[in-house]
């Protein structure tokens, strides 16, 4: 048995020695410390297949159409356009999206399906799936099941759906699909966000990654922080920032493949309800700030959701973080749902002699996104029938 020295100073001065036993676990309870950082990187042929997904999504230029509105979501917009919340009415204006001009391919990279569009089919017995296809989009799928309440918090929530994950996302390759997404979401208040809220949110979106991954499938990681609020873009900016490091922290802990991955923030913008609003150059600086402290350099890119911006509002930021001059190493383009919608639906009004100028309004609007991407985009150049129209929806959920 070993022993080790212990020597104290006894009164007046002279040090006094003795020995103790030190007690040794039997070899069966050792522990290898090494354990605790390895791990697998994923298969060299799956790394390849993933990253390449994820690059031509962010493609120069490029951004994604969200197109999964919920069938509940869904029929908010349409009662802003008198029409009624049918699958058959659903069904046909997700075919005004997907049957537009190819030139829409210039700018749109992938479309984000909800399940139901998924199975849906044009008039003619095409698969929407099949119909982007065709055009050089790469279909992708809302796989969350929507926010619940977070117990014990302050009115937090965290997004439920991993339950039966792992087999939805195989039969989701199966039907084309090749990238996914899911939303987490954060609010800013007097006490939020708790650092309960942060971490399961950040844990629940790592394993979510780690699934799609498993499956062939690129996961989209959002961590929404909602412009819900009076905060100021410096409070936004910090709790960007917090969340931004616990979600990557929590990747890492899940072992993503961060080259196979890409990121759906939220730009730092100040709460709707604040008095001082900012302008694009301010909220470039601050998002690329918050992004260049947090998100690594391995990550294929960002693609930004609108989170209630008008359709002119979130182009002129997206153009300004894109013009920023700063350390980007990310592509940094959109994926917006509402900011790419807005005008489709004022033009369409659920008549089918609206379809080419519904078409023609995102043609528009994607053109104008992806000249934002690029950092080229001129401020009023691209008109449209709802452009500036107010699209913030209070405490969003679908």
């Amino acid at each position: 048995m070993r022993a080790k020295v212990i020597t104290r100073r006894a009164p007046g001065g002279s040090t006094v020695s003795s020995q103790q036993p030190l007690i040794e676990p039997p070899p069966e309870f050792s522990v290898d410390f090494r354990m605790t950082t390895y791990f697998n990187y994923p298969a060299p042929e799956l790394q390849k297949e993933l990253r390449e997904i994820a690059l031509a999504i962010v493609a120069p230029g490029k951004g994604i159409l969200a197109a999964d509105e919920s069938t509940g979501t869904i029929g908010k917009r349409f009662k802003d356009i008198n029409v009624e919340n049918t699958e058959e009415n659903r069904r046909k204006y997700r075919q005004v999206l997907f049957t537009s001009d190819n030139l829409v391919a210039e700018n749109i990279s992938g479309v984000i399906f909800f399940h139901e569009t998924l199975f849906q089919k044009t008039d003619d017995g095409t698969r929407f799936v099949d119909v982007l296809k065709k055009k050089g989009i790469i279909p992708g799928i809302k796989v969350d099941k929507g926010v619940v309440p977070l117990f014990g918090s302050e009115d937090e929530c965290t997004t439920q759906g991993l339950d039966d994950l792992g087999e939805r996302c195989a039969m989701y390759k199966k039907e084309g699909c090749q990238f996914a997404k899911w939303r987490c979401v954060i609010k800013i208040g007097q006490n939020t966000p708790s650092y309960q809220a942060i971490l399961e949110n950040a844990n629940v979106l790592a394993r979510y990654a780690s699934i799609c991954q498993a499956n062939r499938i690129v996961p989209i990681v959002e961590p929404e922080v909602l412009p819900d609020g009076a905060h100021d873009l410096d409070r936004a900016q910090k709790v960007t920032e917090t969340v931004l490091a616990a979600v990557y922290k929590a990747l890492n802990d899940h072992h993503v493949y961060l080259e196979g991955t890409l990121l759906k923030p939220n730009m730092v913008t100040p709460g709707m309800q604040c008095a001082k609003r900012a302008k694009p150059e301010e909220v470039a600086r601050a998002t690329c700030l918050a992004f260049s402290r947090t998100v690594p350099a391995a990550v294929a890119g960002v693609t930004f959701l609108s989170g209630g911006q008008s359709e002119e509002e979130a182009t002129l930021n997206l153009d300004a973080i894109n013009k920023f001059q700063g350390k980007k190493p990310w592509p940094l383009t959109f994926s917006f749902g509402r900011a790419l919608q807005a005008s489709v639906l004022r033009a369409w009004q659920g008549k089918d002699g609206n379809l080419k100028a519904a078409q023609q309004e995102l043609l528009n609007r994607a053109r104008a996104n992806g000249q934002a991407a690029l950092g080229k985009y001129v401020a009023g150049t691209v008109k449209g029938s709802a452009a500036d129209q107010d699209l913030f929806i209070k405490n969003h959920a679908y």
